[in-house]
């Protein structure tokens, strides 16, 4: 009987990070929206669903805290509480994230709205798949699908540099337009960190259903290939 209050509170740990993940990816569309048409309102919609984000990031901790200290779980459940712990911290970023946005959309009210060399609905609708396709090898505890949201970080890596790029020549050949331009460089960068969180994420899913750690398997990779001559 324990044994099975325990699994109804993995249950319930699962379903309100579920919730808060929710929450977390309507915010960055919001953001992204708000950025797009240039609309406030949008903004204190993701201000407001930050404070939310917020407060489920805490309840989740201390749910996933007390069953550590009350449970003493072994093996896989052990791993999937510590992986919890982990996501949670990287969706309440993904929350700080599309805040980050918002603040960015309010600088820009002060400046002409100027088309800029940079498709943010583009970027921000990759990373946002990203964070979903993490969210589902969570849901269904499947490390493939885990493993190819890593595969994705690397277009996610290659928009922000050429926005860079691209965002800096505008900065450079049309200085008038440098605030619109240096807003639109930091929003590319906060999608990419986005991205970065659902990478985070597929990791942790790896390691609760593997018991494997994936973290820098690329750096990693890279040390013990021999090099070629």
């Amino acid at each position: 009987m324990t044994r099975l209050r325990f699994h109804r509170s993995l249950d319930d740990l699962k379903e309100k990070l579920l919730v808060m993940a929710g929450m977390a990816e309507q915010a960055i569309q919001r953001a992204v929206e708000a950025y797009r048409v240039r609309d406030l309102s949008i903004c204190d919609l993701v201000d407001r669903g930050e404070l939310a984000i917020n407060r489920l990031e805490r309840e989740i901790d201390q749910m996933a805290l007390d069953l550590l200290a009350m449970e003493q779980p072994m093996a896989i459940d052990l791993r999937f509480i510590l992986a919890v712990i982990k996501i949670n911290a990287d969706i309440e970023r993904v929350g700080d994230s599309a805040n980050s946005i918002s603040d960015r959309v309010r600088e820009l009210q002060a400046f002409p709205v100027a088309e800029m060399p940079v498709d943010i609905p583009r970027m921000a609708s990759l990373a946002e798949s990203m964070v979903r396709k993490a969210l589902q090898s969570f849901i269904e505890a499947d490390a493939n699908i885990a493993e190819s949201v890593l595969s994705m970080d690397d277009s996610v890596d290659r928009m922000n540099e050429a926005a860079y790029f691209a965002l800096l020549n505008v900065m450079k050949t049309e200085p008038h337009l440098a605030p619109q331009a240096l807003n639109a460089l930091m929003i590319a960068r906060i999608l990419e960190r986005v991205a970065d969180h659902a990478t985070n994420i597929a990791e942790d899913v790896i390691f609760w259903v593997r018991g494997a750690d994936v973290r820098h398997h690329m750096l990693e990779t890279e040390q013990t290939e021999p090099k070629q001559v």
